[in-house]
């Protein structure tokens, strides 16, 4: 992505509260907020046009991000609509974007959805709650301003606390480009249990697993409850796959934390920060102090 400067308003004085944000030379605009305040985005000016919104929150169950994308020509009356209803009880925090000049059209919209929807599916580092969107078609020039304009809404997603697309923005890299990328990212930690083998390092939210990477097939009964759900999440959605007697990594995954990525590893729960150990044979945490 290209540096930037972000101007961020918060409305009311709270960093988690209605927000404003916005990129230098940038024709978009994001509002944000808690369902809490949810009077207060309903009011804004800005989202009585045209825009694209996201609902998040967390499911109950596994403790994983939930994420619902949507498009309205009016967005504030959309979100007053979905509010009257019981089927989003999960949401708790929204973002919504819209065009600071107006001149997002339907056709516009629809497309920045689909896109969205489609980078969230393949993300699968969080539960998608709409079905995958073919979106709108557009002229080849459209759908160039268009994609700057989702790539202007990825930089400002994590600002905004949504971090789940962030890597997916990237370009994919060949199996020789991810090595070469992994090489340069050091120091990289191993986990060796049960005849399985792992690889991975810290990356920016938290710790990413490698492609290729083994992991215990069975997790012990006294695994957390939310590793049991993280297991049955990623083999449904073909992160990880059976192989003979271990599980194998079909993509790097980025976990919430060392503790996290080596739980689902060992099929145990675990430190990850005593757990992963690098060449020297110290450990995370040892590193991580000096």
């Amino acid at each position: 992505m290209q540096p930037a400067t972000i101007k961020l308003f918060l409305v009311n004085g709270s960093p988690t509260g209605l927000r404003t944000a916005e990129i230098s030379n940038w024709t978009g605009k994001a509002i944000a907020g808690p369902r809490s305040d949810l009077d207060d985005l309903l009011n804004r000016s800005e989202l009585q046009s045209p825009g694209v919104y996201l609902l998040t929150g967390i499911d109950s169950e596994s403790g994983d991000p939930l994420l619902y994308i949507g498009e309205a020509e009016n967005v504030s009356k959309r979100l007053k609509q979905h509010a009257k209803t019981d089927e989003k009880d999960y949401w708790v925090h929204t973002a919504a974007f819209v065009s600071k000049d107006e001149n997002l059209t339907k056709s516009h919209i629809k497309y920045i959805e689909g896109k969205l929807i489609k980078l969230a599916h393949g993300s699968k580092r969080m539960i998608v709650m709409n079905s995958v969107s073919s979106g709108s078609s557009l002229p080849e020039a459209d759908r160039a301003e268009m994609d700057i304009f989702i790539q202007k809404m990825l930089q400002l997603l994590p600002v905004l606390g949504i971090h789940w697309l962030s890597s997916t923005t990237a370009a994919p890299l060949t199996r020789t480009d991810q090595k070469t990328a992994h090489a340069d990212a050091s120091p990289v930690f191993y986990i060796k249990a049960k005849g399985a083998t792992a690889t991975g390092r810290r990356s920016e939210e938290g710790f990413t697993v490698f492609k290729d990477s083994q992991a215990v097939k069975v997790a012990v009964k006294a695994c957390s409850a939310s590793a049991l759900k993280s297991r049955e999440r990623l083999l449904e959605n073909g992160v990880v796959i059976i192989h003979r007697d271990h599980l194998i990594f079909t993509d790097d995954y980025e976990f919430s934390s060392p503790s996290a990525a080596a739980d689902f590893v060992m099929g145990s729960s675990v430190n990850g920060l005593t757990a992963w150990i690098n060449s020297d044979n110290q450990t995370l945490k040892s590193f991580e102090s000096q």
